[in-house]
């Protein structure tokens, strides 16, 4: 028996977590399924799935077994990938980690019309706001909207953002102009939460060095979108992305103010995990965000 099939067998189980889902799944029955893992763990000497009647459970020599062979089965599937590429249309699933702020805004439309330009891709899109962990979590690529840090991923940069403080015609008439950060301290400001500095918002002077001011109002709010709708509302100063703000720039309700304090060091980027053997389909998808981002700057 071909060892790579006791080792799809014993992942399939895993991930569906039980023999009967994996059966269901990958259209085999339970008991050939359970003859493979059966078979696999004679070969290593050591039992890799505690069972019982109603469920199973990973022994710690499965789970070191399961991480390191699903990366060796992705590394083969990916080579096989690669090796197709020339002569065949892009296949498979690719998963995305993108943050509500981006899959929720006009910039998301990239996504779907990659999927719409590939109907034999299929697009598994998880909106999170969080950092995901691409390896331990399975992905393949994750967007990140950031000024970034180094790390053992695969960052290419998409597009520069820029964040832009901006309120409401009628706030800054009611409040008087506003000039310098710290007059944020003495206004109604909204809160996003998403924000790594909450309401300690922090700004840059002309030679580079930067401060803060401690901001204060009536709402906080988890996402951009809801904050750009508070500030034209008139509820205080909001801090967006430049490409949610410019979305409402024309309409005339959202004022900018402080772009001298704010910085420009932001980025867009996809980040995917280094492999030997990067996926057909995740080079593609890449290489389709970048040229829509040119193409719709």
């Amino acid at each position: 028996m071909d060892t790579l099939t006791r080792i799809r067998a014993f992942i399939d189980v895993v991930e569906a977590e039980g023999f009967s889902a994996a059966a269901r799944k990958v259209g085999r029955s339970k008991a050939l399924l359970s003859k493979y893992v059966r078979e696999l763990e004679d070969d290593l000497g050591a039992l890799l799935l505690n069972r019982t009647t109603r469920q199973f459970s990973l022994t710690e020599a499965g789970h070191i077994y399961f991480r390191t062979a699903s990366d060796i089965l992705k590394e083969i599937d990916n080579l096989a990938d690669l090796v197709r590429e020339g002569s065949t249309d892009l296949k498979g699933r690719i998963r995305v980690s993108a943050p509500r702020t981006f899959a929720d805004a006009a910039i998301g439309r990239s996504l779907i019309e990659f999927a719409a330009a590939h109907p034999d891709v299929s697009l598994e899109i998880i909106s999170d706001d969080r950092f995901v962990d691409l390896v331990e979590e399975g992905y393949d690529v994750a967007i990140r909207i950031t000024k970034l840090e180094d790390s053992g991923l695969i960052a290419r940069k998409l597009s520069s953002f820029s964040l832009i403080a901006c309120a409401s015609p009628e706030f800054l008439e009611k409040h008087g102009p506003i000039t310098h950060p710290s007059q944020l301290a003495n206004v109604p400001c909204i809160v996003d939460t998403n924000g790594r500095t909450l309401n300690n918002w922090r700004f840059e002077n002309k030679d580079g060095s930067s401060f803060s001011v401690t901001v204060h109002g009536r709402l906080e709010v988890n996402s951009p979108l809801t904050a750009m709708r508070a500030a034209e509302a008139g509820l205080g100063v909001a801090i967006l992305p430049d490409f949610i703000f410019r979305e409402r720039q024309p309409v005339g309700t959202l004022v900018p103010i402080l772009e001298e304090y704010l910085s420009h060091d932001r980025g867009i980027y996809a980040i995917y995990p280094h492999r030997r053997y990067l996926p057909a389909k995740v080079r593609a998808f890449v290489d389709f965000l970048n040229q829509w981002f040119k193409n719709n700057q």
